[in-house]
């Protein structure tokens, strides 16, 4: 009986000290090590690739999407967009979050609709109405035709930071007329924030919208 205790005893024992060592190595050794080492090798991708303006403020991340709208007005479901800046991809089938204010679209998701879905029929028939609309100036006129894919449909996540070059192209227009600005600065100003393939044959041509407004704002500020 007494042998039985002790090596129960033993054994566990033994199993508290693994425990312990290993909560030391994985949950705070371990932890700290790769911690210090995105420091030192990657700080800005460890600190949430962080966006600043030309103030030193963190505006936002190079990795998140964010919404240009206009304050919500009484009677209005959802705000209309802010003209004045480059917009987004759109992001529909997402919920809001009560977490984290400073982005309503945090919930990271797809809207999981068929191509044949009605409601996704309908949301591309009306994004691409008002892509056309908004964008559609004195002297420059957007056919549905120049409408390009990412202009009417999430990303798979919902919060894609990237347009294509050619959504930004059909902004350009509105973007300078809104802004008093000429269509030459702004096309030069898409074109300086275009990147393009990684490692020249990755993925496509993107623009990352936070930045492009970013330099913007700096345009219209002088």
């Amino acid at each position: 009986m007494n042998n039985s205790v002790g090596n129960t005893g033993r054994v566990l024992w033994a199993g508290l000290r693994a425990l312990l060592v290993l909560t030391v190595i994985c949950g705070v050794l371990y932890p700290l090590a790769v911690t210090g080492i995105a420091q030192v090798a990657f700080p800005g991708r460890a600190n949430g690739s962080e966006v600043k303006d030309v103030s030193g403020r963190v505006v936002g991340s190079e990795l998140i999407g964010q919404t240009y709208n206009l304050p919500l007005k009484s009677g209005e479901e959802a705000p209309a967009p802010d003209l004045k800046w480059f917009q987004p991809r759109p992001s529909n089938g997402l919920g809001t979050n009560s977490v984290n204010t400073q982005y309503k679209l945090i919930l990271s998701g797809a809207t999981n609709r068929s191509g044949d879905n009605a409601d996704l029929i309908t949301w591309v028939k009306d994004a691409k109405a008002a892509v056309v609309e908004d964008n559609s100036v004195p002297g420059y006129t957007v056919k549905p035709s120049d409408v390009p894919a990412d202009a009417v449909t999430s990303s798979g996540s919902g919060l894609d930071p990237h347009i294509s070059p050619d959504y930004a192209k059909i902004q350009v227009h509105r973007v300078a007329e809104k802004n008093h600005l000429t269509v030459a600065q702004v096309d030069e100003l898409v074109a300086d924030h275009t990147d393009g393939r990684i490692l020249g044959f990755i993925g496509e041509p993107r623009v990352n919208v936070l930045e492009l407004n970013i330099a913007l704002r700096e345009l219209i500020q002088g």
